[in-house]
Order: structure tokens, then sequence, then C-alpha cells
């Protein structure tokens, strides 16, 4: 049976991401949008990325809640899952679906479930769906259909059946990102950029936002490819040879990537170095605080840079370390007024924007701070290592057989060693698998993938040399 995690249901197509199974998940969210007291009927926003058939199982979501007699808009084309999360907001919808699996690989589909803000569906709502799930599968009960094609036109309300109609998430989610990001400082420093979406959902968007600026762009990767051209479409130094290359050809002041939905930002400087989201975030913190004024508690992840900490004691903000998954993030923005709130992986969100990690706005807003500081992104990077330490992270991501979380973190709980690569752990987390800290010395992270067959070790430290043998250390105690 399908199972939600962090962020959705996630499978290999063909295995467990099936059309049956699709069929069946989409019956459950309609179960539990019938379920819930709504005080209207129920309204859905689908969105798909440019992944192996995504278009053509949005369009069997749609069918599904249509059936239910729920009113659908469908995305036209594919788009970011930032822009169909504001759609869902801006429309009031009750919920969205966005097909998308992100940056896991290209065998790989999945269903992201939205809630009424836009972020990412709350526990207690995928419970329900889950349980839904069950009940149907047990009972033999089949999804019902609308006999609707996405070659179709728009299909009307009928007898109890709900409207599909086609939209373009593109002018409202441009239209709310100039409420954020300053256009004109960004026009005005007038960068020179190289924009790659990677194949993903992205292409064409931060394209279009910056040659309306009148900036000088160069998208690659942004024709339609299924595949990804072999690269994983996730914005990490290993798959961005080719922005780069091309950053360093055409000596462009920097380079922009976001991920297979575009909810994740990675960059690249004009020397060609990759800035990771850890410095992205501490960049966006920083100056949203001493050029804008703006104050709010901030939010990051327990993989997430001891930057963010030094930051935070510097201008006396509240910080709260959650879980990895931008969810956690989004409880804490929804209870109380965030600045700014991420995760190690690039998903990033500001205040006054929808819960949820927007690879594109941060991008927006990394070449506003650029341009309103006129300095260079290296310079800028090399100022902030100045002021509060430099720092080196590193993460070993290793393929594994299915294991229990529980099992593996209650024995490394069991066994604490005194010191790890000769630095003195002062303290242990669970939230979220096993952290050692090491005071302001550093950090190793040991955590199982939520998503995939995956063990994930990330490590910080002061010294790069230690970072490797950190990680070393830390695959070494997950082994034992």
């Amino acid at each position: 049976m399908p199972k939600f995690g962090t962020d959705g249901w996630r499978a290999v197509i063909s295995e467990e991401f099936t059309f049956a199974n699709l069929q069946q998940v989409s019956q459950a969210v309609a179960d539990m949008l019938g379920q819930r007291i709504l005080g209207r009927p129920p309204t859905v926003v689908i969105g798909y990325d440019t992944r192996f058939l995504s278009d053509r199982y949005a369009a069997e979501v749609a069918r599904v809640l249509a059936a239910n007699g729920i009113d659908v808009a469908l995305s036209r084309g594919d788009c970011p899952t930032p822009a169909l999360a504001y759609a869902v907001k801006a429309r009031g919808a009750s919920a969205g679906v966005m097909i998308t699996a992100s940056h896991n690989p290209p065998r790989y589909n999945g269903f992201k479930l939205k809630g009424p803000n836009g972020g990412s569906a709350m526990p207690e709502v995928t419970a329900i769906v889950e349980a839904c799930l069950a009940r149907n599968l047990s009972e033999g009960r089949e999804p019902r259909l609308a006999s609707w094609h996405m070659e179709d036109g728009d299909l009307p309300s009928l007898g109890g059946q709900g409207a599909i109609t086609r939209f373009d998430p593109l002018p409202g989610y441009l239209a709310h990102l100039r409420t954020l990001v300053s256009f004109d400082t960004i026009a005005r420093g007038r960068p020179r950029v190289v924009v790659d979406p990677m194949y993903g959902a992205g292409r064409g968007y931060l394209a279009t936002f910056l040659r309306e600026m009148g900036c000088e762009v160069r998208e690659i990767r942004g024709e339609l490819n299924p595949g990804f051209g072999g690269v994983h479409p996730e914005p990490i130094a290993h798959n961005l040879g080719a922005l780069i290359d091309a950053v360093l050809a055409g000596h462009y002041d920097l380079g922009l990537a976001t991920d297979g939905d575009a909810d994740r930002i990675g960059a690249v400087d004009a020397n060609g170095a990759f800035v990771d989201p850890h410095r992205i975030f501490a960049l966006a913190l920083q100056y949203l605080v001493e050029a804008r004024g703006q104050r709010g508690s901030v939010v990051k992840t327990v993989s997430t840079t001891q930057h963010i900490d030094r930051l935070c004691e510097r201008y006396s903000l509240p910080l709260h370390e959650v879980p990895v998954g931008f969810s956690y993030i989004c409880d804490w923005m929804e209870k109380e007024e965030v600045l700014i709130g991420g995760e190690e992986s690039g998903g990033i969100s500001i205040l006054g924007h929808i819960p949820e990690g927007d690879g594109l706005l941060m991008g927006l807003l990394l070449l506003e701070l650029v341009a309103a500081q006129g300095r260079r992104l290296h310079e800028l990077i090399a100022d902030m290592m100045l002021q509060l330490g430099p720092v080196h992270y590193g993460r070993d991501d290793r393929q594994t057989r299915p294991f229990d979380k529980k099992e593996l973190v209650a024995r490394l709980l069991a066994r604490v060693p005194e010191r790890i690569a000769g630095l003195r752990v002062s303290r242990v987390d669970n939230s979220d698998g096993i952290k050692y800290r090491f005071g302001d010395e550093g950090w190793l992270l040991i955590r199982p993938s939520g998503t995939e067959p995956v063990l994930r070790v990330y490590a910080e430290a002061r010294e790069e040399a230690l970072v490797g043998a950190l990680l070393e250390a830390g695959a070494a105690l997950a082994e034992q």
C-alpha cells in the first residue's frame, strides 16, 4: 500500500507508482475531503513536473476527484511546486496535488499533497488519507473515474460530477513574487546570469522573470527531458558541471540552479565555485535583518549550518531546530511570524510567502542582495566567513537495504562515544536520526532518507579535513 513520507508519496514508476495505485490514492484524498468540515464544496488545484507520464498521472488525479464531485483546476503545462502551492492559497482551494518526485532519480515519481495554505498537508490529514486508502483496498472499493482526457477541453460540472478547468499558474505567482523581491533593485544591478532548471519544472520561469527586468540571461538544460539528461535533478555540486562550465565560459556574474520541481536552490559564483544552500540561507538571513530591517523567528532543520545559530544569537532572534522535511518548517510558519525557514537541501522560504520551499524565490532574493550591496557573490561569502568564522560541510549518501530507523537510533544512543574524529561529544539529539554535537566546533548527523533506501551522513566542522574524518566515522558507527 502506498505510504506517505515527509513530503507525500514517492515510488518507482511502474513498480509501485502505477495508474491503479495513483487512482486509489486520489480516491482516498477525495474521501478525506468528504470527511472534513470545509463549510463549502471542496476544490483542488493540480500541477505536475517534467517527469515521464507526469501529465497523464495528473489527468488521472483530476478524473478521480471530478468523479467525486470535486471541482479541479489543472495546470496547462508542467509547473514548479511553489507556483502550484501559491495557486492553492490564492484560489482559496481546499487542497493541492503536485505530481512530482522532486530531486529523486528519473525512475521515481510522486504525489505531494498540499493544504489550503499551500504548505505540505499536515500529518493528521495524511493519516486520514492513509486510513481511507487502507479501508478502500480492504473492502475492494474501486476508484470513481470521470470520462475526461487531457486532450479534451474544460469539463463542465455535470450532475454531481465536479468541473475540470485548465489554468496557467505563472501570472499570479509572478505578481506575488514582486511583493517579496525588489525587481527594480535587480534590474538596476543588471546581473549576467546563467539559469539551470536541470530539465525540471522551473524551466522558463527564472529566465522569463529576469528578461523582463532587462537582465542578460542564458538558460541551459531547459528543454523537456524526462530522463534529466542522465543527471539527478538535485542542485548539488556533483550535478552542476554544466552550469559551472557555462558560467566560466561566458564570464557570467553567477549561476542559479533549481531541482526537478523548483522548490530547491543551488548557485555558482563567478569563479565557478558551488554555493550551497547553507551559505544562501545565511546570506539571506543576514540581508533580511541588516538591509531590510526585518525581524521574526528562524527555523532550520537538523542538517543545516551552525552559521544560522550564530546569526540568530547576533540578532537576538528565536531559533527553532526541526527534523528534516519542510512540513516541520511549515508548522512553525503557521504558528508564528517566521522571518526565514530552510533546510540543507535548498528548500527555503521567507516571511510573507507560502510555507513552502521555493528555489525560484530564493534565486531572485540572492540576486537582489548581490545587486543591493554592489559586490560579487564570492566577496559576500568571504566577508560572512570572516565575521562568523569558517565552517566546512559535507554529506555522504550510501545506498542500503531497508532497515528500521528506530532500531538504528536506539543502537547508536546506547553507545555514544566520548570523542569522534578527535572532537569531544558535548550533546546528542535524536529528533531525526542521531546528531552528535561538538560544542561550537561542529556536528555529525546520521539519518536514513525518508524517500529512498539511502543512509545519509552529514557533518560540519571548522576545518575541511575534519569533515571527511567525521563522515567516515559516522558511516562506521552506523555499520557497527
